[in-house]
């Protein structure tokens, strides 16, 4: 477990060592600490790539596809999952095939797609693009965790009078917390991380987002590796600490627990 542990925290170490580093430092020792702080690296990331603008957008883009995902997936798996009609697992094994599809195929017709809406470099267009490659994952997510639960207390519900919306949003849905919390972590690190889409999507606008913010520090001749690992410290604290709230629920969500 020792082994593992700081085969884990190596990288970490490598990373947050090499940001607090003066240039010279880092050529010369990249593995030793550091001899001082050198916290000019985070001033200059800041400054020279705009990384609170870029940092707003990546939130913005992240925070509006994950509640579409959340409310288009939870909705549409219960609906698939609790439907008598046949043609709902028809449906579900449909959505289900979009897991298996590699997303390159559909990169230069989503493009298009993208640029004949005059949709590109807007927040829109990655919002459409991440909410609709992640749904089928979503769904999937979903629809395992509704089936292994008991449908008496929406039955209930509907005796009382409830309708199948009310009884979704009041019964249903607070007892996905488990699975939410799991939907929420999986998607966010996938839409954070995202390089390529925004690349192209939003390339030479100013809705670029972190990564595409950090890879301007990557020139042709010459690597400001001391600003690229401080806006990669930058880019990952929103996410792991993220990760840290929501860990319970994940845990919960892959055990297909239900508490509360």
């Amino acid at each position: 477990m020792i082994t593992a542990a700081v085969a884990f925290v190596f990288p970490v170490y490598i990373l947050v060592n090499i940001s607090l580093k003066n240039p010279s430092e880092i050529s010369e020792t990249p593995i030793g600490l550091p001899s001082t702080l050198y916290t000019d690296n985070y001033n200059r990331a800041w400054e020279a790539a705009s990384l609170g603008q870029a940092l707003i957008n990546s939130t913005v883009i992240t925070t509006l596809s994950l509640l579409l995902l959340v409310i288009l997936g939870s909705m549409a798996a219960y609906g698939l999952v609790r439907g008598t009609r046949r043609i709902n697992g028809i449906l579900l094994m449909l959505f289900l095939l979009g897991i298996m599809i590699p997303l390159q195929l559909g990169m230069v017709p989503l493009y298009e797609f993208m640029r004949d809406l005059g949709l590109l470099q807007t927040y829109t267009s990655l919002i459409v693009f991440h909410t609709g490659t992640l749904l089928p994952v979503t769904i999937f997510l979903y629809s395992g965790f509704i089936r292994a639960q008991s449908a008496s207390y929406e039955e209930a519900a509907r005796m009382d009078g409830a309708s199948s919306m009310q009884a979704f949003w009041k019964i249903v849905f607070p007892l996905l917390r488990p699975i939410t919390g799991t939907v929420i972590i999986i998607n966010a690190i996938h839409v954070w991380n995202d390089f390529l889409t925004p690349l192209l999507y939003l390339g030479g606008s100013q809705f670029q987002t972190l990564p595409v913010a950090i890879f301007a520090f990557q020139g042709e001749y010459a690597t400001s590796w001391g600003l690229i690992f401080a806006g990669l410290v930058v880019a990952i604290l929103p996410i792991l600490i993220i990760y840290f709230l929501l860990q319970k629920y994940i845990i919960q969500g892959f055990a297909s627990g239900v508490k509360g």
